[in-house]
């Protein structure tokens, strides 16, 4: 019992993690209906940019990932320019056209990765990694506390912005009738671009959180390619407090099979959630 317990308790730490790494795509998939599978790479790229900061400057892995934020929002708003010039503005396809395009993206920074950092897992040092503070059996690594603190309210600031703030609202009126707002004045695609830019940025904290949770590797996107379009399609498309409630299922489910199973059960969670999911709620938990 005490085991399940605890299975549960890191599982919801974990969770709120898979959140934080799954805001954004929520926000290019779910709202502006962007196939971005290039997500997960774009959250690499980040926590090598955290850990070359952390490495040569001695920068908090938090800090660092607040420095490269407006760097990924530039680059947020490049890419979505050239997936709308390339695909979106030329025909009804774009979708499974920019399927490729950002695919061919996650492949070149894999490389890139690569070749500047090599095959070898990196991680970053701060006070609070190797820690742990103990509750009665239980041990919790500090990293996971951080970790869950951060991206809970990373979430929370990112709800309150799209439906609290003018352009969080512009936001999710281009996502229901963007022929509708283009009618009343607006331009959909700044918007949207926008938004790229935003969904791109947060991923800058993201990056932080995951290397900050474990050490990273080139290839680490394809582990979680599946945990984040698992998360986003469960909670429904566009919904954020939807992200955080399926990201906290995932986490439990992950952390009860990895306790009671073995680790090599675990990866295949997401997956079989994301084909259930399909099969019986398609739009969802708080589905759009």
């Amino acid at each position: 019992m005490d085991l399940l317990l605890g299975a549960v308790v890191l599982g919801v730490l974990l969770g709120c993690f898979y959140a934080a790494v799954s805001v954004g795509l929520s926000v290019s998939f779910g709202l502006l209906d962007v196939p971005h599978v290039a997500h997960p790479a774009f959250l690499v790229l980040a926590s090598y940019g955290v850990y070359q900061l952390n490495e040569s400057y001695d920068i908090d892995p938090l800090l660092a990932g607040l420095a490269i934020t407006p760097l990924f929002f530039l680059f947020g708003l490049l890419a979505y320019r050239v997936y709308y010039e390339t695909f979106e503005k030329r025909g009804s396809d774009a979708a499974v056209r920019g399927i490729a395009f950002f695919f061919g993206i996650a492949f070149i920074i894999e490389v890139l990765i690569i070749l500047h950092f090599g095959v070898d897992q990196r991680s970053v040092s701060a006070t609070y990694i190797g820690k742990s503070w103990r509750f009665g059996e239980f041990r919790i690594p500090i990293r996971q506390l951080v970790a869950f603190a951060v991206a809970l309210g990373l979430t929370v600031l990112l709800a309150v912005y799209l439906s609290k703030t003018f352009m969080g609202r512009a936001i999710r009126a281009v996502a229901q009738d963007e022929e509708a707002l283009r009618l009343m004045g607006a331009n959909p695609v700044r918007i949207k671009q926008f938004a790229f830019g935003i969904a791109t940025a947060v991923l800058g904290i993201a990056g932080a959180l995951l290397i900050i949770v474990a050490p990273v590797e080139p290839t680490l996107d394809r582990a979680y390619i599946g945990r984040t379009f698992c998360v986003v399609v469960m909670a429904g498309l566009g919904s954020i407090s939807g992200t955080l409630i399926a990201a906290i299922i995932l986490g439990v489910a992950e952390s009860i099979v990895l306790t009671m199973f073995g680790a090599s059960w675990a990866p295949a969670i997401s997956f079989a959630m994301l084909l259930g999911v399909l099969a019986v709620r398609p739009q969802g938990l708080l589905g759009r």
